[in-house]
Formats: C-alpha cells, structure tokens, sequence
C-alpha cells in the first residue's frame, strides 16, 4: 500500500492481480489525464490567438518565439525525456516499498541534481544570450566564445536577424531563461507523483501553466509589450512547479546540494542516467537530423509548407495527447511495479492489454472523426485573414495523411512504456532509429511522385512501422500477450467508427446545403452537430458491443464531471 500524502488525491490502481481493479483505475487515471489535457489545450490556444491579436505576424512574435523554444529545448534534451523512460520507472520500484524513505533520499538527490543542473544553463543563458541566439540561428559554434557583454557584429550578421530583433530576442531570452529551473522541478514532483499513482496535479500543470501566461498577457502585454508576455511565462512555469507541492504536504524532501557529491553513487540515481542515455541520444538525433530534414524539404518544395506541417501537427497532437499520452502515463507507474516481479508476467500482459484496447476504442474514432470533419474544423479555426479556403484545402491534406497514423501512433506509446517499465530504454531507442532511417528513406523514394507529402505519407508509415517492430519485440519478451482480445477489439471499434465517420459526412454535407459557411456561427454548426451526432452514435454502438474499456471510461469521465 502506497502512503498517504495529504491533499493527494489518489487514483486507486491497487490491486494488481485484479484485472477489474485494474481497468478501473486505468480508466479514471486517464480520465483525469485527458480533461487536464484539453485544459491544457485549449489554454494554449487561447494564448495563441492572444498573442496574435495583440502583435500579429510581428517582429516581437518572432523574437518571443525564440526566447520560449532555446529554454523548452533544453529542457526536453536535460530533463523532460527523464521523466516517462528513467525517473518514473525508478521511482515507482522504491515507491512499491513499504518503507519510503529511500524514496524520499533518491527524490531529493534528484530534485537538488536537476536544479543544479538546470540553474548553471539558465545562468549560461542569461550570460551569453546573445551568443546563444546567434548559434541557435545556424551561426558557427564559435561565436559561443564570443564575449557576453559585447554584441559583437558577427554575432549580428551570422543571426541573419536586424538590429532590433536581435537585441528584443536577447532581452526575452533573458527573462525566459529561468523559467528552465521551474519547468525542470516540475518534472521531478511529477515523476514522484505519477510514480505514487497520484495523477491530479501533474495533470493539471501544463493548463495552469498556460493560465497564467494567458492571465500575464491581458494584465502586462497592453502595459509594456511583449515583455509582458515573458513574464507570463515564468510567472507560468513558476504556478506549475508549486501546483505540484499541494500533492506533497508532509513529504520529507530537501536539497542536498553540499553531499550531492556521496549522493550521486546512490544506485537509483545511476540507474536513473543509464536509463536516460539512450534517449538522449535519440533525441539529440531528432534535433540534429530528423527536424532539419523534414523542414528541408518542406521549404523546398513549395511557399507555406511548412505552416501546413506546423499547423497540422498541432491538430494531430490534439488526439494524441487526449488519448495515447493520457493512457501511456496513466498505465506506465502500476506496469513498473509489475515488472519487479516475473511471477506477475500475467498481470502485466493483461494491464497492458487493457490500456491497448482502451487505446484502441478511443484513438480509432478519434482519427476517424477528424478525418472526415478535418476541413471544416481548419475552415472554423484557420480561415480568417490571409488564410485562404485554398490554404484549408491544402492543410486538409496534410492533416488527413498525418491521422492515417495516428492509431499506430497511440499504441506505441504504450508499448513504448512497456518497455520503460522494464528498465530498458535501450530498445525503444533502437527501434526509433531504424524507423527514422525508414523515414528518410521513404520520403525520398515518394518525393519524385508526391513531392511535399511525401512528408506525411512517410510519418504514418514510420508510426506504423515502429509500433510493428515494437510488438514483435514485446510479444517474444513476453512470450506472448495472452487472450487479450486485441484483433476482435480493433475490427469491432474500427466497424462502428466507420459507420460513425459515414454519418458525420452525411451531417456534415446535409448543414453545409442548409447553412453555407459565410461566418462564424455557421462554421460552428459545421464542426459540432456532425461531431456530437457521431459521438452519440459511437457511444451507443460501444455500448451494444460490449467494449468494456471504453464503458468504465465514460463512467469515469462522467464521475470527474459532477465532481467539478
């Protein structure tokens, strides 16, 4: 039994050799994932268009633009990528100790390594912003010897930016810098607490975050410009971290920055960097390869290609992040626990069986729906301005091509953590290459014949080929899944999600006859009553094939929603 923290809502997944228990728990920690989800996203949405109306396409745009990516990337690259492959896994093997505290040792050498770590990079920022800048703009790695308090003109010209822009990225960069301590603290208390199976809190962090940047914005931005904004920011990064310690009153952390030293051999916290390298790795992959290649070729091959891939990418990381991250973070603390002992091989397979059909019933109609309503939704948020119904047609494209892999997508983010819970970073880290190279390779094969899409085409079939290879991997390891329903679940979601995504056309045709889209309120109508009438239809058809994963889900759901 887990011990109890005060004002820590916990999310019962106990029982591990009750399956029932266990798809309950599942149900609810996925619930609550995915309402902090949409918070979250329709936050940062909101702050999108916010930002846009007070600056537009402006120069300070893009300036804060880049003072918010230098910090977030080296946060993914130092920290984030921690949290789901090595700190959670970890954690949640001292966390299945009745005693806790080594728990609490190994979480404060943590916390004090990290801030120490992320302290002397958010100072380097604030130091050599400008050196930074010119670097991060493809200038040579030298220009980071260049002097901190000079702005040197090389610095200038190698930035390919002017003399303001330059100087108002500097500047923003500087404010944003050390909201890289906050966000980094943040991603330990979240890891502890996901590793306790307590949910709430992290699950919230990213939509108070947004919050508070969006709150920064209206009460600043009009007062001292996109400074103003900035400081949102931090004031966000800053409201996240301390939403996290409302979920740990009572718990005995404390920094240990003078026997950091004798506490980085604690055995946790090794494991913890080994466990990480080969993520790292691959991630450093992604910013030195994949990300140049794709951006590469979507300049080249046409004006706005890559505002398409943006854009749609976005659209495309809505789902995804309602359904396949939801359920990987949710299912990842009670799979590590179960991976401590071979004699719960069984309830390991059936909790990760119960997470791929719950994946399966929910990212198939997700993908489906949007699919068939991805015009008018681009048309509802996009068409306005310069954004034309052609620049609709064209990101329709985009995004239907991207959806036809976002199933695969889904459930190899559980497999994924599959392998996490098994202290094994390694093969997921494998298999992201070899995808990767299949990628490229399939980009350039396509490009002859379908030129920027061969972009998207090649992503879904990368998704697919990562979560096949993944499968193969996990099964053999396994030595099988068991009767876990999987096939029969997939042909059964994917029959009434097809039917479903012939009525929302047939809906969405039928309101575009009776109510052309000339404004808002017609737009709306186009979107929603196709939408709500699929989903009606989908939840009862669920119900009749007797899905279970997704019957405990909508109670779930329900439940959290008379709560709030």
């Amino acid at each position: 039994m887990s011990e109890p923290i005060p004002s820590a809502p916990a999310v019962p997944i106990e029982d591990e050799h009750a399956p029932e228990a266990v798809a309950t728990g599942l149900a609810r920690a996925t619930t609550i994932l995915a309402i902090g989800n949409v918070a979250s996203r329709v936050l940062g949405f909101a702050k999108e268009i916010l930002l846009s109306n007070l600056f537009g396409a402006s120069r300070a745009v893009d300036a804060f633009q880049i003072a918010i990516t230098i910090p977030r990337d080296l946060y993914d690259l130092a920290i984030f990528g921690h949290t789901n492959s090595a700190i959670v896994p970890v954690l949640s093997e001292y966390a299945a100790q009745d005693d806790k505290r080594e728990l609490w040792r190994l979480v404060s050498a943590l916390l004090s390594l990290v801030l120490l770590v992320s302290g002397i990079l958010a100072l380097c920022l604030t130091l050599f912003a400008p050196q930074v800048i010119s670097f991060y703009r493809g200038a040579p790695a030298l220009t980071l010897l260049e002097s901190p308090f000079v702005l040197q003109p090389a610095l200038l010209r190698n930035s390919g930016m002017s003399m303001s822009a330059f100087t108002l990225s500097a500047e923003l960069l500087r404010l944003t810098a050390p909201s890289l301590l906050f966000m980094s603290a943040f991603s330990v208390l979240a890891g502890m607490l996901y590793a306790l199976r307590r949910f709430t809190y992290p699950a919230f962090g990213a939509a108070l975050f947004n919050l508070m940047i969006v709150l920064g914005t209206l009460a600043l931005a009009p007062r001292i410009g996109i400074q103003g904004v900035a400081i949102g920011w931090i004031l966000g990064a800053v409201a996240q971290m301390s939403l996290q310690f409302l979920g740990m009153r009572g718990v005995p952390l404390r920094l240990m920055l003078w026997s950091l030293p004798r506490m980085l051999r604690h055995r946790g916290l090794r494991r913890i960097g080994v466990l990480y390298l080969p993520v790292l790795f691959t991630l450093v992959i992604d910013v030195l390869i994949n990300r140049p290649f794709s951006y590469t070729i979507a300049s080249q091959t046409g004006e706005g290609n890559i505002a398409y891939m943006h854009w749609a990418t976005n659209l495309r990381e809505f789902p995804m992040g309602l359904v396949g991250t939801a359920i990987s973070i949710a299912i990842l603390p009670t799979l590590a626990r179960q991976a401590l002992d071979l004699g719960q091989r069984a309830a390991f397979r059936q909790t990760l069986g119960q997470g791929i059909r719950l994946a399966l019933t929910l990212i198939i109609p997700a993908a489906i729906g949007m699919f068939v309503l991805a015009g008018p939704l681009i048309g509802l948020l996009f068409e306005h301005g310069q954004f034309t119904a052609q620049d609709t047609f064209n990101m329709a494209v985009v995004l239907r091509l991207y959806l036809l892999g976002i199933p695969f997508a889904a459930i190899d983010l559980l497999l994924i953590n599959a392998f996490y819970a098994q202290r094994d970073s390694l093969t997921p880290a494998l298999v992201g290459l070899f995808s990767l190279g299949c990628y490229i390779a399939i980009t350039l094969l396509l490009l002859p014949y379908l030129g920027f899409l061969s972009l998207m085409v090649a992503d879904s079939a990368k998704h697919f080929i990562h979560m096949s290879v993944s499968f193969m991997l996990l099964r053999r390891r396994l030595n099988g899944l068991g009767s876990q329903r999987l096939v029969s679940t997939a042909l059964k979601v994917s029959g009434a999600a097809a039917v479903m995504g012939v009525l929302a056309y047939v809906t969405a045709r039928a309101i575009f006859e009776l109510f052309p889209p000339q404004g808002l309120q017609e737009r709306l109508l186009l979107v929603f009553v196709p939408s709500a009438a699929g989903v009606v239809f989908y939840f009862f058809v669920a119900a009749r094939l007797q899905l279970n994963e997704f019957t405990l889900f909508v109670r779930a759901l329900t439940r959290r929603l008379r709560r709030t």
